[in-house]
């Protein structure tokens, strides 16, 4: 009997050090893995992995500032394309409506990062409701950027303009799609510790 005690407390130590020799960067590839992206997240996430740590809240924070950059620079090039020479007047309407799209996708992911930088403090249903929030700009920034996309369908839309237009905002939502990913795992364990909070006494 006190051997298989033993075994059991030299087993619980190895796990617990091996918990705790974990770094920030296996955090960030472990947490990657529930996104649709795993190796873009990761190449995106490893360079902040020292704000980062191994906070869930940190590492959705961070995963939706890089979208916000991205999206931020990709919305200032799509700006630019409207003055290229010689473009075709239904590209032109389709660049004109990509510049609304990624205007409204900065500025709802704008407000999703305020929103989640306001939630470290809350419990319960301000939690629920914020996170909410949080959530539905993330994904209609998604949706955002996609409806640029679709701008583009079609072979008559073929062209330089339409193949930089889809690089760009191509991996805006892609770091978009990884960001919302983060965000839902980040909701989904802290609504658990909500709702063992709201059960006590």
């Amino acid at each position: 009997m006190s051997r298989f005690v033993l075994l059991l407390l030299v087993l619980s130590f190895s796990l617990y050090m091996a918990t705790s020799a974990s770094s920030p960067t296996d955090f960030i590839k472990v947490s990657c893995k529930t996104t649709r992206y795993p190796a873009l997240c990761i190449e995106c996430l490893a360079g902040y992995a020292s704000e980062i740590r191994k906070n869930d809240h940190h590492l959705a924070l961070t995963a939706l500032s890089v979208s916000l950059s991205r999206a931020t620079s990709a919305a200032a090039f799509v700006s630019k394309l409207r003055e290229v020479r010689g473009i075709k007047p239904r590209e032109f309407l389709a660049v004109k409506d990509c510049i609304e799209n990624m205007g409204d996708t900065v500025d709802r992911l704008s407000q999703s990062i305020k929103e989640l930088g306001r939630m470290r403090r809350n419990v319960g249903q301000d939690f629920v409701r914020h996170m909410s929030n949080v959530q539905t700009w993330v994904s209609a920034a998604l949706t955002d950027e996609n409806t640029c996309l679709d701008g583009f369908a079609g072979r008559r839309m073929d062209g330089n303009v339409k193949a930089v237009i889809k690089h760009r905002v191509t991996d805006v939502a892609r770091v978009t799609s990884n960001a919302l990913a983060l965000v839902n795992h980040y909701a989904s364990k802290s609504r658990h510790h909500t709702d063992e909070f709201d059960q006590k006494p």
